[in-house]
Formats: structure tokens, sequence, C-alpha cells
């Protein structure tokens, strides 16, 4: 994909899908400094498209830059206000800075563009969780795992939620569904011996 990328730009060096697609592989590579300036580029070649902010906000939050990915993501916003793959960048990036409020109100706007964003009820669970909402987290966490049965992170993050109310053993069947659809989820396991313990 990356090798195809590359003819892309090269016949096209202007061509800004291109640029946010290459990025898109890198990031998934685990190249985050590779899809970092590949976004760049694409944002370079055309400050208006926002999936490339949102997609580079994405990356630097998992590189840690959550102060430059909520920055990245609310500029996507901004250029695109029914982006709710950009709300729920910017609540992980404000859930890994403490404002769990900010994620779960970003997190809302998310559901409300799109009610079947099983990201953004996986995400509000995570932060519901995390104020101590250990209810509305399974509430929200079933629900992700209702709309995409298929969410291994999902069915993960409503284990957690099941753990901490003290329901051992239906976190442990959640986290044995997590670890069926993706059976190298090292999380997924981890938590799943905890739960065993």
């Amino acid at each position: 994909a990356i090798a195809d990328y590359d003819k892309a730009i090269k016949a096209d060096p202007k061509y800004v899908k291109a640029y946010s697609h290459r990025g898109e592989v890198k990031e998934d590579r685990g190249d985050l400094d590779g899809a970092i300036a590949d976004y760049s580029k694409a944002i370079e070649v055309d400050p208006e498209y926002a999936t490339a902010w949102n997609r580079r906000g994405n990356a630097k939050r998992d590189k840690g830059d959550a102060d430059g990915a909520i920055a990245d993501c609310t500029k996507a916003i901004e250029l695109k206000a029914k982006n709710p793959s950009a709300y729920c960048n910017r609540a992980g990036a404000k859930r890994d800075k403490g404002d769990l409020d900010g994620a779960i109100a970003d997190c809302t706007k998310a559901l409300e563009l799109d009610p079947k964003a099983a990201e953004a009820w996986s995400g509000r669970s995570i932060a519901k969780r995390k104020k101590g909402d250990l209810d509305g987290a399974i509430a929200d966490g079933t629900k992700a795992v209702a709309v995409d049965k298929k969410y291994a992170k999902g069915w993960n993050h409503l284990g957690n939620a099941k753990l901490q109310k003290g329901d051992v053993a239906g976190a442990i069947a959640d986290y044995g569904t997590a670890i069926g659809l993706k059976a190298d989820y090292a999380d997924a396991y981890e938590n799943r011996a905890v739960a065993r313990r």
C-alpha cells in the first residue's frame, strides 16, 4: 500500500488523499512519526482537509501529545462540524489529561451525530468508569458492543467496568469475548488474568 501511495504522490505531488492514506497505513504499522509527517504534508497541501487534521490528532495522542491531539481534533471539528470521529479522538485526549467531563461531552456530541458510533459509546463508558459512575459505564459499554458485536476494545472496556463494579464472572466473560475477536489482544489477556486472580 505504501509503495502504491508513493507512486500516486510521485504522479501528483498535490494529491492530498494519498498523503493522508499513506499516513494511515504508517500509523497502523506503528510508525507514528512517519504518519504525522504524512498528515502534516496533507495539511500543507490542503489546510482545509479535516480528515488529515483528525488523523494527525489521533497519531499525536498515540505518541502521548494530548495537547497537540486536542488542538488538531478541534481544528478538524472547526472544518467539519459533523465529524463523530474527531469528537471521539478529542475525547480520548481529554481523558488522557484527566478532563473526564470534557471527554463525556465530546462522546455525547459524537453520539448525537452518529448513535451507532461504538467508539463513542465505549469512550464515554471509560470516562464514566474513571469518574466512578459504574452503572453508567456498564450501560454505555453494553450499548457499544450492541451496536458493534465485533468491537474487541469495547468488550475489554465493558469488562473493566464490570470488574470494578464487582461482577467478576461478567468481566471474565467479556474479556474472553474480546480475546475471541482479537487473539493477540494483550490487554484483554492481562485483564482476564487479574479478574481470575
